[in-house]
């Protein structure tokens, strides 16, 4: 067994998980996990890193899978439901999964990929049913797991974590959050990625909380959740605050003040995955009475930087990095910069990723000689907290000789009346070499020249866009992402 489910031995008769209606305790956790890894390994003693594949939505199930695929010695890789089937065969032609378990609910949807790429389909039945066996003994240098970044950017990467990332980027949110045995969380959350294997599901297991999943979105059902009594943390991406949010509008003043009182109950609500305009936060707070926790994180990190649980949270910053995560602000001539100055963010600690699966070059050129991890992303130093400007590649538009962040242009235009939402990107200029752009989400029709005029008084002239359209919403990914260069097309 792996440290994370060694742990969760003394808490057998706590419940761990609830789905679908059922609650299910860690000792039966366990035995279901032990039952998968004896399926799994049918008479073999090690599964010496086989690359398993598992297609199963967040669940009770879900979650016996993963933990049967690491007491086996195999490597985990989780897919995504909502991906179509040309991005999951990318996922299981890169990594060469040698086999793919598969809930009946998506059988026939991967059925046309055992003659396409010769994968194997398990049904899910089949390696959850009672089974035992002499398990190896993990250790935690090996591969655990493999993650796709989002590919919003680039082709999606395989990124590797071994047992020891895992347990670093779990150990690090449990101490600077203060998870306890008697938390309470719900898992809304996209199950192929960091946010909701780790900060949630993971870090509850590792305390012996209670995790519930909700597979599929529905404010009314979350907030029939929020307002059980049962939860104590919440933890979702700026999307779903927005669309609670404009639930909460819609609702009779009677129904608002149930809703804001059970929620003003909690002790911890985060967001991340994406950044949080400070008007949503600002709202959240108004209806909730909870400042919202912003951090920072990658698919390659886990998380990097958290503000305080206990002390000041201020809206547009994400705070200092957690502990045993060393980072640095770095020029483009691999110089630290100053406070106040723009940098790209450099990160050193245990929770960094092993490497891109197979993929030589392309993890050669993510560090730095001496060992640091190159995110991509620009942030700086502001009054002793860190502000992430945006990626490079992406968020800082470079026109003119000026580094624009996107970011603050974006956060600048929310406050315009009648702007729901907007995306701010550079877009190719022979003269300029890119001129900023804003794609505007408006339930009404609003003016350009108007917003231009109104912008100055917030933004020096090279800031203010140059180019407007007008949307009724913004291409994202699962995980509610804004995917800046399907933005680019739209123009």
């Amino acid at each position: 067994m792996t440290d994370l489910q060694e742990r969760t031995t003394s808490f057998k008769d706590r419940v761990a998980l609830v789905s679908n209606s059922s609650s299910y305790s860690y000792e039966v956790l366990l035995d279901t996990s032990q039952a998968v890894a004896a399926n799994l390994l049918k008479g073999k003693t090690d599964l010496h890193e086989a690359r398993i594949a598992f297609l199963v939505p967040p669940s009770f199930e879900y979650t016996a899978v993963q933990w049967g695929i690491w007491a086996a010695g195999g490597i985990a890789v989780p897919l995504c439901v909502l991906h179509p089937l040309p991005s999951i065969q990318y996922v299981l032609e890169d990594t060469q999964a040698e086999i793919v378990i598969v809930h009946a609910d998506f059988h026939k949807f991967l059925m046309p990929l055992e003659k396409e790429i010769g994968v194997k389909l398990v049904a899910l039945e089949k390696v959850i049913k009672t089974n035992q066996c002499v398990l190896p003994q993990i250790d935690m240098a090996r591969r655990a797991m493999i993650l796709y970044t989002s590919g919003t950017t680039s082709k999606p990467k395989g990124v590797v974590t071994t047992h020891t990332n895992i347990e670093a980027q779990i150990t690090t949110l449990v101490n600077a959050w203060e998870w306890e045995k008697d938390d309470y969380i719900l898992n809304i959350l996209p199950l192929h990625h960091v946010h909701g294997i780790i900060n949630v599901l993971s870090c509850s297991l590792w305390s012996g909380a209670c995790c519930e999943f909700l597979p599929k979105f529905d404010a009314e059902r979350v907030w029939a959740i929020l307002q059980s009594g049962r939860l104590s943390l919440f933890m979702a991406v700026p999307t779903i605050y927005y669309k609670l949010i404009a639930f909460w509008e819609n609702a009779t003043i009677t129904k608002q003040k149930k809703m804001s009182e059970a929620t003003s109950k909690f002790r911890l609500m985060v967001s991340g995955s994406a950044a949080l305009p400070v008007p949503v936060l600002e709202k959240w707070r108004e209806i909730t009475g909870q400042t919202l926790l912003e951090r920072y994180g990658m698919t390659e990190i886990g998380m990097g930087l958290s503000n305080s649980y206990r002390e000041e949270r201020r809206p547009g910053y994400v705070g200092l990095p957690l502990p045993g995560v060393e980072i640095r602000l770095i020029d483009s001539d691999n110089r630290p910069v100053g406070a106040n100055q723009p940098g790209e963010i450099q990160i050193k600690g245990p929770s960094v990723f092993a490497e891109y699966w197979q993929k030589e070059e392309a993890t050669a050129k993510a560090f730095t000689k001496e060992g640091w991890f190159k995110t991509g992303d620009i942030a700086q130093l502001n009054n002793g907290l860190y502000k992430i400007l945006g990626r490079d590649s992406v968020d800082i538009i470079k026109s003119g000789g000026y580094k624009i962040s996107a970011l603050e242009i974006e956060e600048v235009l929310r406050k315009f009346p009648g702007v729901d939402d907007c995306a701010v990107v550079g877009l190719a200029n022979e003269e300029w070499g890119e001129v900023v752009s804003a794609c505007i989400v408006a339930k009404e029709n609003l003016d350009a020249v108007e917003i231009s005029e109104w912008l100055k008084n917030y933004l020096p002239s090279y800031k203010i866009p140059r180019n407007y359209i007008f949307k009724s919403d913004l291409p994202r990914n699962v995980l509610g992402k804004v995917m800046k260069n399907e933005v680019k097309k739209l123009f």
